[in-house]
């Protein structure tokens, strides 16, 4: 059995995350006090798993959280669309993550939480569930991670990949670390040819250039419907702030608090980039026809990016001496009060169905922005701040098409939101525009899961490794109390003579059809099996999940 070196960086990296293993369990359980599901299964981390999640020759997907989650779910979609009932590994990092993924499990299929990335941890993984290929999602490139896979001749690539000149910079400066893990990914597929020229100045090996996979989302349109129907009835019109970040809510209060009685005057517009030139609000003999709105003549929504924010939010805003109404406890469309706090999930659509206008969250503080493609498929106007290096094409385009526009900070923010709400008709331009933006970039999933599956079909038999004296195998270590368990031989299979039918029985982790009894988290993986494949069969389906 070939050996494997390991390069000085990647032993002090694995020494690091190894020692580091405690202040991890440690911030797990105090972020469990806010979101229950870090308490959950927290051995699968350190590379401990139930003996009845049993999966072969899978497409593993990875994506660490919420927004990440909701691009995978797009492209598992064509997976399946293209190879009906492909086998799919689901691997998260945060709770609202794993949620929203427990959502896209089908038969057969199985989801469990990152591996930490120690040596241990990533080997217990891999050699556990023997993945065909693996997906990471959009940044998630980690040392041991890629390094493992590498070793096993398991093909691990970046979809939906993105890097902003921070990243780049960081990652210059860690290069011991980032060049090899990069250059060790099968294929990189960028978002945009910027994000292609970072990626391959790291030494990764590019794919192709096939855009953002969120534009190929479809808002749901039954929210949209309901939205439409509340809005007709509500006394005010809507802005919301969408996606907000620790920090942000407090400057939108703040402004609304400076216009909250005294419309803004000619000004405090400042100049906003648009599309075809107009600086940002109306002009000349138009602009004084139009009604000079107040802050307290708009009904104003706020939807904070993280739920363990939820109540901190809620009182800020009381804190502020605005009255205020939250999500999850009102019923139909709250009337009189100052703010609403969307403190619920999965429910974009329906905010942005309700709204003359979206803030974009993430782009007031230096934060590089949220998603705004949702906005925009939801035909939202959208008032953006400076910074959003995450979604740094989509923005100019977003700009370029009409749909949006920039402003320095969050006072011209309102300034300008305000001025969209008062004018109907190009607050109607800039929805048309928004909608035809979103629609004009579609395409990347098919390619993406095109992709995908071709390089699945193309993985030869990997030899099996054997790491460099002095690394460890195992994670039975991770969790000493555990040490001494052992686990049955894992069942060989390859992806069709032998498919896996045993429903799992976690909940979030198990088939949809499977019960919500959560079983014991036990069983240290004992002796490495080594990976099985059959070099001659693609990325298939078995037999019984076949339509």
């Amino acid at each position: 059995m070939p050996r494997v070196s390991r390069s000085p960086a990647l032993r002090l990296y694995g020494l690091f995350t190894r020692l580091a293993q405690p202040l991890l369990r440690r911030k797990l359980r105090k972020r469990a006090k806010a979101e229950p599901g870090y308490a959950h299964a927290v051995a699968e981390r350190f590379g401990v798993y139930d003996p009845a999640l049993q999966i072969r020759d899978a497409c593993w997907v990875h994506a660490v959280s919420l927004g990440e989650t909701r691009a995978a779910a797009i492209l598992i979609a064509e997976l399946r669309r293209q190879l009906p009932g492909v086998p799919i590994l689901l691997t998260h990092g945060t709770a609202t993550g794993r949620e929203e993924g427990a959502k896209l499990l089908q038969e057969g299929d199985v989801q469990v939480w990152q591996p930490w990335d120690t040596p241990k941890a990533v080997a217990a993984f891999l050699d556990r569930f023997r993945p065909r290929i693996g997906v990471l999602m959009e940044t998630e490139v980690w040392p041991e991670l890629t390094a493992a896979c590498a070793q096993r001749g398991i093909p691990l690539t970046l979809a939906n990949a993105r890097l902003s000149e921070k990243s780049l910079a960081k990652a210059e400066r860690w290069s011991s670390l980032a060049r090899p893990a990069y250059a060790s990914l099968a294929a990189v597929w960028a978002q945009s040819e910027a994000d292609a020229h970072r990626l391959v100045s790291l030494g990764a090996k590019l794919g192709g250039v096939f855009g953002n996979l969120k534009f190929d989302a479809q808002p749901d349109a039954r929210q949209l419907v309901h939205a439409q129907a509340l809005r007709a009835r509500l006394p005010k019109p809507v802005v919301v702030f969408a996606s907000s970040r620790d920090g942000e809510e407090a400057m939108l209060l703040d402004a609304l608090r400076h216009f909250w009685t005294t419309a803004p005057s000619s000004d405090d517009f400042g100049p906003a980039a648009a599309a075809d030139g107009n600086p940002g609000r109306p002009r000349g003999e138009r602009a004084r026809h139009l009604p000079r709105l107040r802050a307290c003549d708009v009904q104003w929504l706020i939807v904070p990016r993280h739920p363990q924010r939820f109540d901190a939010v809620a009182e800020l805003i009381a804190q502020r001496g605005f009255a205020c109404v939250r999500r999850s406890t009102a019923e139909g469309a709250p009337e009189g009060e100052e703010i609403w706090l969307g403190d619920s999930l999965g429910e974009m659509a329906l905010y942005y169905g309700l709204s003359e206008a979206a803030l974009l969250g993430g782009s007031f503080a230096p934060l590089g922005g949220q998603n705004l493609i949702e906005a925009a498929a939801c035909a939202c106007p959208i008032v953006m701040g400076p910074s959003t290096f995450n979604f740094a094409e989509a923005a100019e385009l977003a700009i370029a098409a009409g749909g949006a526009l920039r402003v320095d900070d969050m006072m011209k923010a309102v300034v300008h939101a305000l001025s969209l709400v008062a004018d109907k008709g190009r607050c109607a331009a800039m929805s048309q525009a928004a909608l035809g933006f979103a629609g004009s970039h579609r395409g990347a999933a098919e390619r993406t899961a095109a992709a995908i599956l071709a390089l699945g079909q193309s993985v030869p038999d990997p030899e099996p490794v054997a790491l460099a004296e002095g690394s460890d195998t195992t994670a039975a270590s991770a969790d000493p109390s555990l040490a001494a368990r052992t686990e049955p031989p894992l069942q060989t299979s390859s992806l069709a003579p032998e498919p896996m039918t045993e429903p799992m029985a976690q909940p979030g982790t198990v088939v949809a059809s499977a019960s919500n009894t959560v079983p014991p988290t036990g069983h240290a993986p004992g002796e490495r099996a080594e990976p099985v494949f059959d070099p001659e069969a693609p990325l298939g389906v078995p037999e019984e999940r076949r339509g």
